[in-house]
C-alpha cells in the first residue's frame, strides 16, 4: 500500500483506540481485584488458547504462508471496542468485557512481536524469513495503542460529559475508516483475493467459532455467571482486526498478509450478530 493508504491505516488505529480510551477510566483497571477469576479466564482464552487455535488452524489446513502469518497476527492481537459494544448488546457483563479489552491491550504489546515472530520463522521458507525487531517493535506497538488510549483516558478524566457525547461519533468514524482500509486491501490485492478468501474465509470463520465457543464454555465450567460466560466469549473471538490489519501493513509492510484479518473483520459481525440474537432471546 501506498504512503497515503498507510496513513489512513494509522488514521483509523489511532480513532480506534481514542475511543477506546474515551470508554475507560482507571476503575476499570481496578476490576482485576473484583472479578479476578472471570479476568484471568478471559485473560487465558486471549492470549493463550486463541494463538494456539490459530496456529493449529494454520497447520492443519495447509495454509499459504501469507494467510496462516495473517491468522497469527490477528491471534496475537487483543479484542477491541467492536467486541465491547457486541458484549452489550448480546447482554454480557459489559464491564468484564471493558476490563478485559483494556487488560488483553497492555498485555499483547510485550506478547505480539514473540508470536509474529515465531509464524515467521514457522511458516516461511528460509529464503523468505523475516525477522522482527522485538523491542522496536514493542516500541511501535505501545505507541499506537497506549498513545491514543492515554488520551483518551484523559479526555474522558477531565471533560467527561464531551468523552461520553463523543463515544458514538467516534465509533461510527472507526467504522467507515476501517471499511476504507479494507476497501483499499481489496484494490491492492484484487489479482490474488479470490484466491484468498476461499483459502481465508474458512480458516478466519472457524477461528471466531472455535474461540467463541471455548471462551463461553470455559467459563462456565469455571462457574462463571452466564453474563460474564457470554463477554468472555465474545472477548476470545472477536479481535482487533485493524490491529492485526496495521501490524502487516505498517510494520511488516506485507499488505498479503493483512489479507486474513480483513476477511475477519468482515466475518465477525456475522457472528457478532448470532451472539447478539442469542443474548436478546436469553431471558437471564
Amino acid at each position: 500500500m501506498d504512503n497515503i493508504s498507510t496513513i489512513i491505516l494509522a488514521a483509523s488505529l489511532f480513532i480506534i483506540m481514542l475511543g477506546m480510551g474515551l470508554s475507560l477510566v482507571l476503575a476499570d483497571f481496578k476490576r482485576i481485584l473484583i472479578y479476578p477469576k472471570a479476568i484471568l479466564v478471559g485473560l487465558a482464552n486471549q492470549l493463550i488458547i486463541l494463538p494456539l487455535v490459530g496456529f493449529l488452524l494454520a497447520s492443519l489446513l495447509s495454509l499459504k504462508p501469507e494467510i496462516a502469518i495473517g491468522i497469527m497476527i490477528l491471534a496475537a492481537c487483543p479484542g477491541g471496542a467492536t467486541s465491547n459494544l457486541i458484549s452489550h448488546l448480546a447482554k454480557g457483563d459489559i464491564a468484564l468485557s471493558v476490563t478485559l479489552t483494556a487488560c488483553s491491550s497492555l498485555i499483547t504489546i510485550i506478547t505480539i512481536p514473540f508470536i509474529v515472530n515465531f509464524s515467521l520463522f514457522y511458516f516461511l521458507s528460509e529464503d523468505q524469513t523475516i525477522q522482527l525487531d522485538v523491542i522496536e517493535t514493542i516500541i511501535q506497538i505501545l505507541v499506537i495503542i497506549i498513545v491514543p488510549i492515554g488520551i483518551g483516558m484523559i479526555i474522558r478524566k477531565y471533560n467527561e460529559p464531551f468523552a461520553l457525547r463523543m463515544n458514538k461519533p467516534v465509533k461510527i468514524a472507526s467504522a467507515l475508516v476501517l471499511a476504507l482500509v479494507i476497501v483499499g486491501i481489496l484494490i491492492k490485492e484484487k489479482d490474488n483475493f479470490i484466491s484468498y478468501f476461499q483459502e481465508a474465509g474458512l480458516v478466519a470463520l472457524l477461528l471466531n467459532i472455535l474461540t467463541m465457543t471455548i471462551g463461553y464454555y470455559s467459563a462456565k465450567l469455571f462457574r462463571i455467571h452466564r453474563k460474564g460466560a457470554i463477554s468472555i466469549s465474545i472477548e476470545s473471538g472477536i479481535q482487533n482486526g485493524t490491529l492485526a490489519i496495521s501490524i502487516a501493513i505498517a510494520i511488516l509492510h506485507n499488505t498479503s498478509f493483512a489479507i486474513a484479518p480483513a476477511v475477519y473483520s468482515l466475518l465477525m459481525f456475522f457472528t457478532g450478530g448470532i451472539a447478539i440474537f442469542f443474548g436478546i432471546k436469553s431471558k437471564v
